[in-house]
């Protein structure tokens, strides 16, 4: 079975700019022990889209994603109180933060006769159906982000984080789905803990690369599903980094 790589290309493209900049806010992720926040907050940002649904909104439109970056801020907000406040629950909290809007999202989809493909869309992404037009404005937002994560990241407060973090996942799940945001964030940023430092950022970057670009071959040559075929990709290149890592450490 052959291959059309040039409709495979503009997905591709897509998976590379959400690793591009979900790896280094994932390797946080992981040293601020909050896992499961890329969750509630691409939750959120999913309600924000399904409210806009719900409205009868203009998917494509300017109001729709104000609708779920508004969702995303309010969380992020909400998130470092929080954690400001109880930071001994904060990892309880964020459970809750998703169970709620998840469970807000059926009911607003209560009657529509399209639910299931709706939270579908949302949880497992469509990415093959991204094209060059939609990929152009994210690709501009995601270099101005990652220059002030880079430049002052060491700088942030709790509150730049948190806002940084849910601009950057309010666009990605709207183009790659809850599944692969989490799987982006957190897969990469493991393998990054396996090696030196100073490799850190390079291998987790290369994981998300073996990721999506094996993923969607997969996906293409068994005619399976992209997003949970990449992120078991994913998987399987955090595994082979940390077997190696595991091999160069244990004693003949």
């Amino acid at each position: 079975m052959t291959v059309d790589l040039t409709l495979l290309a503009p997905a591709f493209v897509a998976g590379l700019l959400v690793i591009i900049t979900h790896v280094p806010l994932g390797r946080r992720v992981l040293a601020r022990g909050v896992v499961f926040l890329d969750l509630a907050i691409a939750q959120i940002a999913s309600l924000g889209v399904i409210a806009a649904i719900g409205l009868g909104l203009d998917l494509e439109g300017w109001i729709a994603q104000a609708t779920a970056i508004g969702a995303a801020l309010v969380a992020a907000v909400v998130l470092v109180w929080t954690d400001r406040h109880w930071p001994q629950v904060q990892e309880a909290l964020i459970g809750v933060l998703f169970v709620s809007a998840a469970s807000a999202e059926f009911l607003i989809l209560a009657d529509n006769p399209h639910a299931g493909e709706h939270v579908k869309d949302m949880l497992a992404g469509q990415i093959l159906w991204v094209g060059w037009e939609m990929l152009w404005p994210v690709a501009l937002f995601y270099v101005a982000l990652l220059a002030v994560w880079f430049a002052a990241r060491d700088r942030l407060s709790p509150l730049g984080f948190y806002i940084l973090f849910a601009l950057a996942v309010t666009q990605s799940v709207q183009i790659v789905g809850i599944y692969l945001v989490f799987a982006s964030l957190i897969l990469p940023a493991l393998a990054a803990r396996c090696v030196p430092a100073r490799w850190g950022l390079a291998t987790g970057y290369a994981v998300g690369i073996v990721g999506y670009g094996g993923g969607l071959l997969i996906s293409a040559l068994a005619d399976l599903p992209s997003g949970p075929t990449i992120v078991l990709t994913l998987l399987a290149a955090f595994l082979a980094v940390a077997l190696v890592c595991h091999r160069s450490v244990t004693p003949a």
